[in-house]
């Protein structure tokens, strides 16, 4: 049995959400307690009451670029989709993956369209990067967060309608404090939460902070290697600042509670604390959490429900127990929770 085969589980696809709840604070919420095992069976719009005064709730905002390209060949008139994952420095080429049938060539151009269809950018394929993306130069030269607000579409998973946009998703696949553009995907916990419910929060003396963390597509990829010390884990850019850093500090000397939404924001303060408290930080992390690991800034952790055999999976599991988080996805399955980016949550205590 190779390590991934520990946090593999069987998902029946009708429980991968397809579309987005209407009220995101509607979505339910099963709690997982650490300390005593128990599992309770909460909605979103319950935090207030679940959390306490003094705790720290510390959010991902990044933003949501829409990233999915879709397209044709110049060369052959075949279909053409890719995904921009970031402008490569200091040549301003678009680092992207791309899918079509055939071999692209060195040299090709793909033709996009307008999302209004009135007019098109083209992209020419100027070399490989690593892991298997394309380095693609645009044939206008406007920052790639402009050019991408007319040509690209929301990067949802395959697992959601394959990928297809629907009226709706432009604003719903994007949580209500995203401000940093960046990201190729949601930080997917952070989609729970609506305005009224900070309010409620603030109003409660529960503290809010931000960092900032790009999700890349290699977050969801699963584990392949036999073991989890031979996985290549992926690099991403997050942001921790001092007044994050300080606010985390100020909490835990208090004795309170850090909760982090998302495992983004999770990786990034564990980066933060790699010293053993958080300080700022601004840069790339490949930070693997995986058993073994000691937690140094987060007490508490809100998430959805994660693919099998992933990293993320292995996180979660990490910060609980597997067998406890065995247990609390067995619960999920059972009563029919809503898993993956438009799923339901668990809070892990």
């Amino acid at each position: 049995m190779s390590d991934a085969d520990l946090y593999d589980y069987d998902l029946p696809p009708e429980l991968i959400a397809q579309e987005a709840l209407a009220d995101r604070a509607a979505a339910r919420l099963l709690v997982v307690d650490r300390a005593t095992g128990q599992l309770h069976h909460r909605r979103i719009r319950d935090l207030p009451d679940v959390l306490a005064p003094g705790d720290l709730v510390v959010v991902n905002d990044t933003r949501v670029v829409p990233a999915r390209l879709i397209g044709r060949r110049v060369a052959t008139g075949g279909k053409w989709e890719g995904l921009f994952l970031r402008v490569d420095e200091p040549t301003g080429l678009w680092q992207i993956l791309a899918h079509t049938r055939g071999r692209p060539a060195i040299g090709e151009s793909v033709v996009l369209v307008d999302r209004a269809g009135d007019g098109s950018l083209t992209l020419e394929l100027v070399g490989r990067g690593a892991g298997g993306t394309w380095l693609v130069r645009p044939s206008r030269a406007e920052p790639a967060e402009e050019l991408l607000d007319r040509v690209g579409r929301v990067p949802l998973p395959g697992y959601i309608r394959g990928g297809e946009e629907q009226e709706g998703d432009l604003e719903r696949y994007q949580t209500v404090f995203a401000r940093t553009s960046g990201s190729a995907a949601a930080p997917t916990a952070g989609l729970h939460f609506t305005p009224e419910l900070l309010a409620t929060l603030s109003a409660r003396g529960v503290g809010r902070a931000d960092v900032t963390l790009h999700v890349g597509i290699d977050t969801f990829r699963p584990i392949t290697a036999e073991r989890l010390d031979d996985h290549p884990m992926h690099t991403e850019w997050c942001a921790c600042p001092e007044a994050t850093a300080a606010a985390v500090r100020d909490a835990r000397e208090r004795g309170r509670r850090v909760v982090a939404v998302g495992t983004t924001a999770m990786r990034t303060l564990e980066t933060a604390a790699r010293s053993g408290v958080a300080s700022a930080w601004s840069g790339p992390t490949d930070l693997f959490i995986k058993p073994g690991f000691s937690f140094r800034a987060v007490n508490c952790l809100l998430t959805n429900f994660h693919m099998p055999r992933t990293t993320l999976l292995v996180l979660v599991s990490t910060f609980a127990s597997r067998e406890l988080i065995q247990r609390a996805y067995a619960e999920a399955i059972r009563e029919r929770y809503r898993f993956l980016s438009y799923g339901d949550a668990m809070l892990v205590m």
